[in-house]
């Protein structure tokens, strides 16, 4: 499901930081790692479980925002000599590092998620793991688990193999960096095919009848005394990377459904009344929603540059409500 993503830009001192800094508080959300957490996490730094594959030789690249060093995914594509094409997708190895039922785990267990508010994000493990030895930084070698992908000319995929694996990324690539090189013509093939088989994966994510809503970040920034929501509205190399995950995602779906076993992310039917108030919110929005056009019609034929359009891709989001996990 999309997150709404918003971000201050204000002082460290302006009221609203404040405001949020009480907000954390009166949530009891747990800031501080405990020391006995902090003491497993620098250890397992030291001395992670390391896989016997290594695949170092593979030339991994990220896409994130600028700032980001918690990097927890990172991509090789190529050209397949007999046609289609490979995704190499390396994850952050978790595993190897936490120990189960010890401190770590245990605090992971109780934080259950990374919180992210306008201001900070509140990390499930500490920064020595996430933004350290475990993050993918380029140039720094750690286990990962390493699907590999052969896909069809069409963006199908054929085979699907993983296996824990030593990693080293080349290059922390950001959004609009890769959107220049591929505009430009100045991308290397790695990067380039990014859009290849991204808009191919999206032709088919049509043809399946899926969406994905491009929801803008929204930026809250303060001037003289007064703030103001701004949005960045999601480029297509945003997209095109969604959906290298999506695919590895539905690849594992595909494992586990084969074997009988596993956890499956499952979204039920938007419940009654849902569509119709969409609908009242997109004539309030002066969206014109034809009653011959479907849902996903009208959702890829919004640009979220566009205030309006953004606004009610935020709340499209109310149809994703009751998604959960199944076993």
């Amino acid at each position: 499901m999309p997150r709404r993503h918003y971000r201050v830009t204000a002082t460290a001192d302006a009221p609203l930081r404040a405001a949020l800094r009480d907000l954390r508080t009166r949530l009891d959300v747990p800031e501080e790692f405990p020391a006995d957490v902090l003491a497993e996490a620098d250890r397992a730094a030291a001395s992670p479980r390391l896989p016997e594959y290594d695949a170092t030789d593979l030339p991994l690249f990220t896409v994130d925002p600028p700032s980001s060093v918690d990097l927890d995914q990172a991509m090789h594509l190529a050209r397949r000599a007999g046609g289609g094409f490979r995704v190499s997708y390396a994850i952050a190895d978790v595993a190897a590092y936490v120990t189960p039922g010890g401190p770590l785990d245990a605090e992971a267990h109780r934080r259950v998620t990374t919180l992210y508010f306008p201001d900070e994000k509140v990390p499930l493990h500490p920064t020595a793991l996430s933004e350290g030895a475990a993050s993918l930084l380029p140039g720094q070698t750690c286990p990962a688990v390493l699907w590999t992908i052969d896909l069809d000319g069409d963006g199908r995929a054929e085979r699907t193999d993983v296996q824990r694996a030593l990693v080293r990324s080349r290059a922390k690539l950001d959004y609009e960096g890769v959107q220049a090189a591929i505009d430009g013509g100045t991308a290397e093939e790695p990067v380039a095919l990014l859009r290849d088989i991204g808009g191919l994966r999206e032709q088919l994510e049509v043809e399946r009848g899926g969406i994905s809503l491009d929801v803008p970040e929204q930026e809250i920034v303060e001037r003289d005394g007064t703030y103001e929501l701004g949005f960045r509205a999601p480029l297509p190399a945003d997209g095109w990377n969604a959906q290298i995950s999506l695919l590895t995602g539905m690849a594992a779906a595909d494992l586990m459904l084969a074997s009988g076993a596993g956890v499956l992310r499952t979204l039920p039917t938007a419940p009654d009344g849902a569509v119709g108030r969409l609908r009242r919110t997109a004539r309030a929005l002066h969206i014109d929603w034809p009653h011959h056009m479907s849902y996903a019609q009208l959702v890829r034929s919004l640009d979220p540059r566009v205030s309006h359009h953004a606004a009610f891709l935020q709340e499209c989001t109310t149809l994703l409500r009751g998604a959960g996990y199944t076993a």
